[in-house]
Formats: structure tokens, sequence, C-alpha cells
């Protein structure tokens, strides 16, 4: 199989034999249901190909969608002038860097539609150019705009900046509403939607499909895509690792599905993410490779938000639609650039939220800890090395040992209070051992801290805050924590401990362990 990793031309994946995921007939659906959209997706989730394919369709190459959707749905097969703007090839690191970029695409249809000298503006020379385009072919204009929030999501933590590059866009964008007679469709695609830019206030005919049930899937792998286009590959893959088909399937749901746009709607794998790990044959994160924005992390950390609370979230729908002030608010800024998702519906309004993936959670923690912590990534692997190994060969004392070490490299200005850093640091740490750990598992009497499982090995942690570790074993027993393994072969730890908001750290004597054999009544 040919996977399409880093192209995102429609004509070259049809061209080239690369597998395709055909979205054309909800593409179709689209064109013919509305007229001016805007679509949030998460970065590398196929927005520019689903640009680029409409970017086809408009322009009338009937033949590349032969064998597809559309090509039984399709009738006229007209071609329309399109305007087809990427923002996503600049960092927009200074003021000039935006206006160049629209500079120089309005110079490259200036040259096939002309152009006129008292135009000087970006926005006016837009305008212009709308009009000429219908003027000289006859045919209303088709407006893809890619990405038209990179100017503004690489400035997160620059405001000055930031709110330069929103004034140039939303003159810039008007133009999509003030010249509706010479339009005949439009479709603006970004990570983030910012609620106070003109462009979503003065477009009030722009409908925003990103929460929108029939088109939660027109960009992304459903399950169903994934089993019908990629079986093959699949197969492959479960054979380079020893596993059976139907665990590698298991692996790869685990790691890059679980993106819901809707409410108990259906679950999205990141694409690029799925043809990465099908390719190298490989489980890795390959969507944080990409590049996570500084500033968004840098606002996280001084949103102080309780880090341990993230995957499991509550926040009201109309909230996660704009962002209006991620400073105070950053969970639509998280849940929009596609570290949170939707998990259920608590009421018609309120929903739950969560991490999507392993990939995600685990790529997030370890972007976090340089920021809350003396480690840097070198350090943070050698150290999640060492408890691993502690772990795994039974040594709770040096697991112990490592954490207040690890502790003791925190910065604690960043957290509200030492319990939130308390509960804080162990999600963290139960997210990067990544064996079989379970944060805070529910029982039918209580829930379980932190419970970690090796081949040998049941951890079963219970932490106080400001108390003993004495009180800590005593829950264990009490709420019977251990009960469901009383049949399982291997040893297990029952161990209380206790984090001490004077020293900000697990005290030397405030943790506590009991060992228990498989024949030890529990």
């Amino acid at each position: 199989m040919k996977y399409p990793i880093g192209i995102q031309t429609f004509e070259e994946i049809i061209n080239g034999g690369y597998t395709y995921v055909d979205k054309t007939e909800l593409v179709y659906d689209l064109v013919n249901s509305g007229k001016y959209y805007f679509l949030g997706r998460p970065r590398r989730f196929g927005k520019s190909l689903l640009v680029s394919t409409l970017e086809a369709y408009f322009l009338g190459k009937k033949e590349l969608f032969k064998d597809l959707a559309i090509e039984k749905l399709e009738k006229d097969w007209e071609s329309y002038p399109v305007l087809h703007l990427d923002l996503s090839d600049q960092t927009y690191k200074v003021p000039d860097d935006l206006e160049d970029k629209l500079n120089k695409q309005l110079s490259s249809w200036e040259k096939i539609y002309g152009s006129d000298k008292t135009e000087k503006s970006p926005t006016l020379r837009f305008g212009g150019i709308i009009q000429r385009a219908f003027e000289k072919t006859g045919k209303q204009v088709v407006i893809l705009v890619d990405e038209y929030d990179a100017p503004l999501v690489t400035q997160i933590g620059n405001e000055s900046l930031l709110e330069t590059n929103r004034e140039t866009l939303s003159g810039f964008y008007k133009n999509i509403k003030s010249n509706d007679a010479f339009i005949k469709f439009a479709l603006l695609t970004g990570v983030t939607k910012f609620g106070h830019i003109n462009v979503f206030s003065a477009l009030n005919n722009l409908m925003d499909i990103s929460m929108d049930k029939r088109y939660q899937a027109i960009c992304g792998i459903t399950e169903e895509e994934l089993h019908t286009n990629f079986d093959e590959g699949v197969a492959a893959m479960a054979e380079e690792n020893d596993i059976s088909k139907e665990e590698c399937y298991g692996q790869l749901k685990d790691m890059y599905d679980g993106y819901h746009f809707v409410a108990g709607g259906t679950g999205i794998y990141n694409p690029f993410s799925v043809l990465n790990a099908l390719s190298s044959k490989n489980f890795g994160s390959y969507w944080f490779h990409t590049g996570t924005p500084t500033g968004l992390i840098l606002a996280l950390k001084n949103s102080k938000l309780n880090i341990a609370e993230l995957n499991n979230f509550t926040s009201r729908l109309e909230s996660l639609n704009n962002i209006f002030n991620y400073q105070k608010d950053i969970i639509p800024l998280l849940y929009q650039s596609g570290y949170l998702t939707i998990k259920g519906k608590l009421t018609t309004s309120l929903l739950k939220l969560g991490f999507p993936n392993r990939e995600v959670e685990d790529g997030f923690i370890n972007q976090l800890i340089p920021y809350y912590s003396k480690y840097d990534e070198a350090n943070v692997d050698s150290f999640i090395g060492r408890v691993t190994y502690n772990l795994f060969e039974g040594d709770v004392a040096s697991f112990i040992a490592e954490m207040q070490s690890f502790l003791a490299g925190m910065y604690y200005e960043f957290f509200e209070n030492t319990e939130q850093t308390f509960q804080s640091v162990f999600y963290i740490i139960s997210v990067l051992l990544g064996i079989e750990t379970k944060p805070e598992l529910h029982t039918s009497k209580g829930r379980i801290d932190l419970l970690t499982q090796t081949k040998d090995y049941i951890y079963i942690f219970e932490f106080k805050h400001d108390g003993s570790p004495e009180e800590a074993l005593a829950q264990i027993h009490e709420k019977g924590y251990a009960d469901q393994f009383k049949t399982d072969p291997r040893k297990k730890f029952l161990i209380g401990v206790n984090f001490s908001s004077e020293l900000r750290n697990i005290p030397d004597d405030g943790w506590k362990i009991e060992e228990l054999g498989t024949n030890q009544g529990l």
C-alpha cells in the first residue's frame, strides 16, 4: 500500500496511486447544502486535503473523481474561478510576515484577473480580485482559505502581534460577505475559532460545521474506514509486531482513535498518526512531533489549571465553540487544538471532556514536564526508565526515592496550592509510566488512587495530603481495593503515601508498604 504521508494535494494522491479515503459524498453534500462554511479541526487532521479536494471539484476535474462517490452524484462538472489561500506555511514572527504573505498571493491572482492601481491595501485588492474574476469568467468565485488562523495561533502568548494580525485578517475576510453576489462558495478552515475576530461577528452567514453531526467525519478516519481501506496494512503491521490483526486494531484504536466532535458521535482516528504508524509498522507518537505551539503550553502553565483534572473535565457546549479569552479559560483552546475531546454528555449543554487517546495524553504530559520542573526531555526519559525498572523489579523503596527527587525539582509557583501539586505530579507519573497504570480506578467501594501492574507485581497506591501512610493503608483495607486480585498469582504491594505541604514532598517516614503473596488473605 502507498500511504500519502505529508501529501495534501488531492490530484497528487489520485494520480500517484496513494490510498485515498473517499470523503466525496460529504463534499458533494456540503457544496449543495449551503454557501459559506467554517470548519475547525486539529492540525494534521486532513483539512488541507479537504480544501484541495474541493478545489479540484470546483475546477471541474472530473477525471480525478473516477470511481469515487461523487462521480455518480455530480452531473454538470462546471469549472469556476478558485481563489485558494493557504496560510499554514509561515511562522508570522514579525508584523510584516502576514502582509508579505497576503501580498504575494494577491499578486499571483492579479496576474490572472488584473489589478487596479487605486487598490492599495490587501483588503481592497482582495475585493477587487473577486469582482474581476467574476467579470472575466462570467462565473461566481470559489474562495478556499486553509488554516485561516495560523497567523493567530502561532502568536498565542504574544498579544501585541496577535492583535495586529487579527486586525489585518478581519478586514481581509470581510470581503467574503461584502462581495456575496460574486461568490459561489467559501470555506475557511483552521484549528481555532477566535470568537472576537470580526470574521465571525461580521460574517453572520458563515455556517460553523465544526460540531455538526452531518460532517463530523469529513476529516479523519472512522473505524469503518480503517477496516475498509487499510486492512492489508494492519495485517502487515500485526505481522511485523508479532501480534494478531485483532490486537493490532486494538492498539491502533488505543493510540490514535477517540476524537469526538459531537457528543455521542462517531469516533475519529487521527489520520496523520494512523498513516505514519501503518507505514513504519510502529506504534509511535507522530502527531506531537509535528510541533506543539509553545504559547499554548505557557498559557496552560499560567492558567494554574489542575492537570490531574484534564482527563475528567466538564465544560459547557457554548464555551467550547469560541475562544474569547484563553488567558482566563484555556479549555476551549485545548479542545479546538485537539488535546481534549468530547467524552460524553452530562446534560443537554454540559459535556464531559478528556484526552482522546494515549498518544495525545502521553505526548501532552511529556511536553508539560520541562515547564513545570527542572527536568528536560532527556532527564524525563532517564527518570521514567529508572522508575519503570524499579516497578518491574519490585523495588518500592527506590521508586519512592525517585518520586521524592522528582517532587524536589518541581516549580511550585505554577500550582494553585500544594494539594493541586500533589494530585498533578502523581497523575503525571502515572501517565508517563505507561505499564498498565490506571489513576483513580473506580471499584464498587471507592476508587484506587493509583494501580500499576507488571508481569510479576501489582501495586496499589493510596495517597494522603497532610495525613499519614497508616491512614492510607487503612483505606486500602477498608475499601477492599485489593479484593479483585485475590486469585491473581502475582505478588501484591499495598502502599500508603503521605504528601507534606510543609516539605512539598514525601517525608522519609511518609510511606509504608505491605506485601501480600499469592496465598495471603486480603
